[in-house]
């Protein structure tokens, strides 16, 4: 089981950018996926973005498409979500999550919550106008 430690997050304004980091501890996100998912209040939770480890497949909601961009660091074991022109609709708790072991992927599994196994405490991200 990953035990997942997200960070960066805080307030800006709108247009303004920040990085959110997601780590890892007790198992590596070699041979996973990686997602970032978010909640606004009184909102669902809902997809932003995902990536393979192997291989660096990205998937993306269309609301962050050209302004939210999702890596990974192989040395450090960290996966990023690079938000940029960030819009006041934005503001939400921001997730990671792990499906560990993956073996096959595609968009309509990524952005499915049931189809991860770990996940973060969440990261506050509030922008305003």
């Amino acid at each position: 089981q990953a035990q997942l430690v997200e960070s960066g997050g805080g307030l800006t304004q709108a247009g303004g950018s920040l990085r959110l980091s997601c780590a890892t501890s007790g198992r590596s996100f070699t041979s996973s996926a990686v997602g970032w998912f978010r909640q606004a209040p009184g909102n669902e939770r809902e997809f932003v973005a995902a990536i393979t480890w192997s291989g660096g497949i990205t998937y993306y909601t269309d609301s962050v498409k050209g302004r939210f961009t999702i890596s990974r660091d192989g040395a450090k074991d960290i996966v990023y979500l690079h938000m940029n022109i960030l819009r006041p609709e934005d503001t939400a708790v921001y997730y990671c999550a792990v499906k560990n072991d993956m073996l096959i992927v595609s968009e309509a599994l990524a952005e499915r919550e049931s189809w991860y196994d770990d996940w973060g405490q969440g990261t506050q991200v509030s922008v305003s106008p």
